[in-house]
């Protein structure tokens, strides 16, 4: 009856081969891939069962007729940690670029932004209560 179920976002990629490598690196793990073999226009990860797309800003135009925005801050991956300071360094040893060092947030939560290397925003999130 026109149930949505199973949410995922898809960022747009101008290299998906580097984006696929960060995600894995941060430990999301391949679930789907086309075409199967050589340069991928599309790929799904998951971590903890959540779900991220990424699809080529040239075959979204292309194949689909749309025009996507592969840069900038457009959509942002939560990524819950124990440790922010551990996260943050983390993604930043993979090439993440940093957009704001860890701080507290609504006497609660202790949050970090960076930039992967498509420069969507990737939050990492501790509650501290």
């Amino acid at each position: 009856m026109g149930d949505f179920r199973t949410p995922q976002i898809v960022l747009f990629t101008r290299d998906i081969d580097r984006a696929v490598a960060f995600y894995r690196a941060v430990g999301f793990e391949e679930a789907f891939r086309t075409p199967s073999t050589g340069t991928p226009i599309h790929v799904d990860l998951v971590l903890d069962g959540y779900r991220v797309g990424l699809a080529t800003e040239t075959s979204t135009r292309e194949d689909h007729g749309l025009q996507p925005v592969a840069h900038g801050q457009r959509a942002a991956v939560i990524l819950w940690t124990d440790d922010v300071h551990a996260g943050y360094a983390r993604l930043a040893g993979l090439g993440a670029r940093s957009a704001k060092p860890p701080e507290p947030w609504l006497d609660r939560l202790l949050i970090a932004w960076v930039e992967d290397p498509d420069g969507h925003l990737v939050q990492i999130v501790h509650a501290t209560r």
